[in-house]
């Protein structure tokens, strides 16, 4: 995709035709973003494998992989190592 030095994700990715950046967790239904501001979340994206990223909020660079999110994102539990 090509982006302009100094545009945010989203900006890119809207540029580039890319409507739909995330699928909620309980219909999966398609969302992009609202505010572009930050406030929404709606923009959620995984970036270089790390998710619940705001593309409204991320510069643009060369060489990021980035995925839809698909869902409630999951966190690995801790465990414990104090035994």
């Amino acid at each position: 995709m090509r982006a302009r030095n100094g545009d945010t994700l989203a900006a890119s990715l809207l540029a580039n035709g890319v409507n739909a950046f995330r699928r909620t967790s309980i219909s999966g239904t398609d969302r992009g973003p609202y505010c572009l501001m930050g406030v929404c979340f709606d923009c959620l994206v995984v970036i270089d494998g790390v998710g619940n990223r705001q593309a409204c909020l991320t510069p643009v660079r060369q060489g990021m992989v980035v995925e839809p999110q698909r869902g409630a994102r999951t966190v690995d539990a801790l465990e414990n190592t104090d035994q």
